[in-house]
């Protein structure tokens, strides 16, 4: 179980690394923050050059932490957190399959990340080495609840600077 538990670690968050690291400094064909906030721009992320940076870190960050096998639940949250975002404001609309542009490769990340908090990382992991006993139901639910919330958090703003930015200052003008 320790070989299997290090083996998805280290997939799931190396690829996350990555991932992040696109958005941060447009390594591995990404865009860096400047193209990675002109998406989130478009898809109604304000302010987007910030949001950038945060979802990169979280991407590279929580990709690191699980990747080690450090603080391994807070890791799962971050990655989950920035998936649940990515599965509602791009892949959802698009189906399931990830050929179709759908939420089949976030989905998995998402839940491989969680089955870890759960789980835990496994003996060759950070966590171990240092003492902390971060595994079981309490803190996968704890990894869960903060992907979650802060995920949800994130998409409300999202939607309340959508509608904000609809509304320019001559419709304001316009209905008084």
């Amino acid at each position: 179980m320790d070989i299997g538990l290090l083996m998805l670690r280290i997939v799931i968050g190396g690829l996350l690394i990555g991932h992040g690291t696109q958005k941060m400094f447009g390594w591995f064909g990404g865009g860096g923050i400047r193209g990675t906030a002109g998406f989130f721009e478009a898809l109604g992320y304000r302010p987007a050059t910030p949001l950038a940076v945060v979802a990169g870190t979280a991407e590279a960050g929580g990709g690191l932490l699980l990747a080690t096998g450090f603080l391994t639940p807070l890791g799962a949250a971050a990655i989950a957190g920035v998936m649940l975002n990515a599965i509602v404001t791009v892949h959802l609309s698009k189906g399931i399959w990830n050929g179709n542009g759908g939420l089949e490769f976030p989905l998995t990340v998402a839940t491989g990340g969680l089955a870890v908090a759960f789980a835990g990382p496994g003996r060759f992991a950070v966590d171990r080495a240092v003492g902390l006993d971060l595994q079981g139901t309490a803190w996968g639910l704890a990894a869960l609840a903060l992907a979650v919330g802060v995920g949800s958090l994130t998409l409300l703003a999202r939607s309340i600077m959508a509608r904000d930015a609809e509304e320019s200052p001559d419709d304001l003008r316009t209905a008084a």
